[in-house]
């Protein structure tokens, strides 16, 4: 379900509120909005993101490298912490595979796989 409060004598979205809303919830926001309180009769329409053109072109474009890179920075480690914790890699090796200068080797993908708990096709073909 998803409820709506616009601004007063506006058409512009104040907040929304998505999901199993409970009945008491509903029942506050439209005592305390009134008539800026709806809920639409339709949902919105979601794609699933991994069907669309813009991801296609995205993944395609994205090297293990990059890949590398956005799983570390998500985790907030440096290189050279990242080096550190996966045993034997220095900041600059990590640099370099994440600049593409270096090709991720299969045990670095198995590692990295294992570190960040995902599929080793991220980091290796």
């Amino acid at each position: 379900m998803l409820a709506v409060v616009k601004k007063h004598r506006t058409e512009e979205t104040l907040f929304r509120v998505k999901g199993d809303i409970p009945h008491k919830v509903i029942d506050y926001l439209a005592r305390e909005f009134g008539p800026d309180f709806e809920i639409p009769e339709a949902e919105e329409e979601f794609v699933n993101i991994f069907e669309t053109d813009w991801y296609r072109e995205i993944s395609a474009a994205t090297t293990p490298g990059d890949v590398l890179k956005i799983y570390r920075e998500n985790i907030g480690l440096t290189q050279a912490e990242l080096g550190r914790k996966l045993g034997e890699f220095t900041a600059r090796e990590i640099s370099d595979m994440e600049d593409d200068k270096s090709y991720i080797s299969r045990e670095a993908a198995e590692k990295l796989s294992n570190f960040f708990e995902v599929p080793i096709s991220r980091f290796h073909p």
